[in-house]
């Protein structure tokens, strides 16, 4: 894969920009709903009166973009407004939103946040003994663990799984353990585990969300559902 900034020591320094962002086409998906929630933890800009305004930004590109945007060159893309000055909030994020797009083929949704929704009730799947899961109840895995397939670099997750359907615990845990050595980016790995799960059991109600560790300051979260029902909102929570 052919990429501006991923897995290079040295990077053109005329790439300036929207200019140093990578496009990465996306695989067609019949999936319902789905939406891929970025949070920028160290997002600073100037006010208009050249002070730095420190901020968390939170992107949401739908799943049904043409496009995704690689993660290191969205990074160095925001990296660079730490110089450039703004008159309003609003005037910043009219900017990023035009360029994101841009990229991506597709409308997307940005804002400045300073909380998360609080993290759904659910069961710890790591530590089920019984043979299947109720259902309508959220599942979470913790210990998510995938490769960068550029850099074969690790990306560590919780795993959120939503269904109307009762699903044997024990090839859940070996499943979702077997994306240890798997090269896919975030965006995939969450497509393939909700392909895969309704797939075999045929679910009519399924939700999969993936809240990844946070890289160079940026964490992605893809959901992928048959609706949204309840794990596609922007909620965080501490590893336990």
């Amino acid at each position: 894969m052919k990429t501006k900034a991923l897995g290079k020591n040295i990077i053109d320094k005329n790439l300036k920009g929207k200019k140093i962002l990578d496009e990465i086409k996306r695989d067609k998906s019949n999936i319902k709903h789905g939406q891929d929630i970025w949070n920028v933890y160290d997002f600073i800009f100037l006010d208009k009166s050249k002070m730095p305004k420190l901020k968390i930004l939170e992107i949401i590109i739908p799943s049904s973009s043409p496009f995704i945007v690689e993660s290191k060159s969205m990074k160095l893309y925001l990296n660079e407004y730490y110089k450039k000055s703004f008159n309003k909030d609003g005037d910043v994020v009219k900017k990023i939103k035009k360029d994101i797009e841009s990229i991506t083929k597709s409308n997307i949704k940005i804002k400045f946040i300073n909380k998360f929704i609080n993290e759904p009730k659910n069961i710890n799947l790591n530590k089920l003994t019984i043979t299947k899961s109720r259902p309508n109840t959220v599942l979470k895995f913790n210990g998510f663990r995938s490769i960068c397939p550029v850099t074969s670099q690790p990306d560590l997750a919780n795993i959120y799984i939503y269904s109307d359907n009762e699903l044997p615990i024990h090839w859940l845990k070996k499943y979702l353990i077997s994306y240890q050595e798997q090269g896919d980016f975030h965006e995939k790995c969450i497509e393939s585990i909700y392909t895969d799960i309704n797939n075999k059991f045929n679910c009519s109600q399924l939700e999969v969300c993936g809240r990844f560790q946070r890289r160079g300051g940026i964490d992605i979260n893809p959901f992928r559902g048959s609706s949204k029902k309840v794990l596609h909102k922007n909620f965080r929570e501490f590893n336990q």
